[in-house]
């Protein structure tokens, strides 16, 4: 089967019917960020919408999701409904709270009994395939691949290795024993979900990934929540002037994602334009995350030491439909991020009719297509001049919005949940056993010493 390739024409048994035709319920792992967490901060982000956006469409089309998340205040319940067909199961690793990402692989063996503790409540063949989210799960859903004897389909999400390469200055490069387990997780798994071309080439070059293994399945939208409107109605309802130039961050607040650009760009084009003052906004949506939690207000500061404090807005992370109003208000929408598996941000606003000015990384420019720019590197100078372009050119910008709706129009999720469910029957098919044992992987025993 070519890279990036999605199968299709389920096969047929002895009795004339389709194999896997009876997909019944499958769990989904997300160990460190629960779908139940809002987007925006701490590590709740792209991989919390794709997990809950494509629950609720596998639910719709007869297949049962029951995701499994780690426990992180003590009110919340064992099992949540998130939507009809879905449940939550949280489960109790560690303490509820104050446990950052990086010290999580410590409860895995924790996580892992809490999941096996609860299938084994379960009926016989209960679960009828495992979909892990991140390395962390991708390590559980390895366990319940060998327990159960069902397929395993992993999405990377990020990748240890690409984000190294691409790390921003002063950041903390991922550890080894990350790459590591993201490497057995590619071995153990039956199928691995890449986002774009670019990103399944990664994992074959690597982390030596089967190609046959590698299937593209581009993420999604909601565009029923994500559609254009009208600016100036927006601009009221989210407290902006209706003249303003605006300019839009979306994301946690975190060296990776490089709000930063967009600070430093903005205090340019008020060096450039003085008449700006006043009627340029930046507006910054979202909190701190990962290494930005050190200096949580490090960004409020370059804005307060550039001069240009009066001039940037924070926000916290708002509902999916105040997110599209800011969207729509905004003029430009700017991703100016180290490292993207693909950029669900850009995708949204163009849905909005916001045109994207992001950086020519990872999965962005597959996001962008020809509805935005893409600017090579984070030179704020560089930033600035794309974005004074398009500023000063209204008529370029409406150009963009009616080729941004096009484009983020093939991404539905409807779309998403289609491919996938053809992935998961082509899994059940071609399912191989685990490479390594479960008591490696418990252990962190090398198989070849493992009785």
């Amino acid at each position: 089967m070519p890279l990036g390739e999605v199968p299709s024409g389920a096969p047929w048994d002895n009795r004339g019917m389709p194999l896997c035709d009876s997909l019944g319920r499958v769990a989904m792992l997300s160990v460190h960020t629960s779908p139940l967490e809002r987007p925006g901060t701490g590590d709740a982000g792209g991989l919390n919408v794709y997990v809950v956006e494509v629950a609720k469409q596998l639910a719709r089309r007869g297949v049962e999701v029951e995701v499994f998340t780690r426990t992180t205040t003590a009110d919340l319940d064992p099992v949540v409904e998130l939507a009809p067909g879905v449940l939550v199961r949280h489960i109790t690793a560690g303490p509820y709270e104050g446990l950052g990402k990086e010290e999580l692989p410590g409860q895995l063996c924790a996580f892992a009994a809490g999941v096996m503790r609860t299938a084994a409540h379960a009926p016989e063949g209960y679960y009828d395939l495992v979909h892990s989210h991140y390395w962390l799960s991708g390590q559980v859903g390895w366990l319940a691949h060998d327990r159960w004897q069902v397929p395993l389909v992993h999405t990377m999400h990020t990748m240890a290795r690409v984000k190294n390469a691409h790390l921003a200055e002063g950041d903390t490069p991922e550890p080894s024993g990350r790459e590591i387990g993201e490497a057995q997780v590619v071995e153990a798994a039956d199928r691995l979900i890449a986002n774009t071309d670019k990103e399944a080439a990664e994992l074959v070059d690597l982390y030596a990934a089967d190609p046959a293994k590698v299937v593209v399945v581009p993420p999604g939208v909601d565009l029923s929540v994500f559609t254009p409107g009208d600016q100036r109605e927006a601009r009221d309802q989210v407290g902006l002037p209706r003249d303003a130039k605006v300019l839009l961050f979306v994301g946690r607040i975190q060296p990776l994602k490089a709000p930063d650009v967009l600070v430093r760009a903005a205090a340019h084009l008020l060096q450039r334009h003085p008449d700006w003052r006043g009627r340029l906004a930046v507006a910054v949506l979202g909190g701190p995350s990962g290494s930005g939690l050190a200096h949580p207000h490090s960004l409020e500061d370059l804005a307060r030491d550039l001069g240009i404090a009066s001039d940037v807005r924070f926000v916290k992370p708002v509902t999916r439909p105040e997110l599209a109003r800011w969207y729509r208000a905004a003029d430009l929408v700017a991703v100016p991020s180290h490292s993207e598996s693909f950029g669900l941000v850009a995708v949204e606003a163009q849905a909005c009719g916001t045109p994207v000015v992001a950086a020519d990384v990872g999965g962005l420019p597959t996001a962008v297509g020809d509805a935005g720019v893409l600017v090579d590197g984070r030179d704020p100078r560089r930033w600035a001049d794309e974005l004074e372009d398009l500023l000063l050119d209204p008529g370029r910008r409406d150009e963009l919005a009616r080729r941004a709706v096009r484009h983020a129009g093939q991404f539905g999720w409807e779309r998403t949940a289609d491919r996938l469910l053809e992935v998961y029957r082509q899994a059940c098919v071609q399912r191989t056993s685990s490479p390594i044992g479960e008591a490696a992987l418990l252990t962190g025993v090398p198989a070849a010493v493992v009785p």
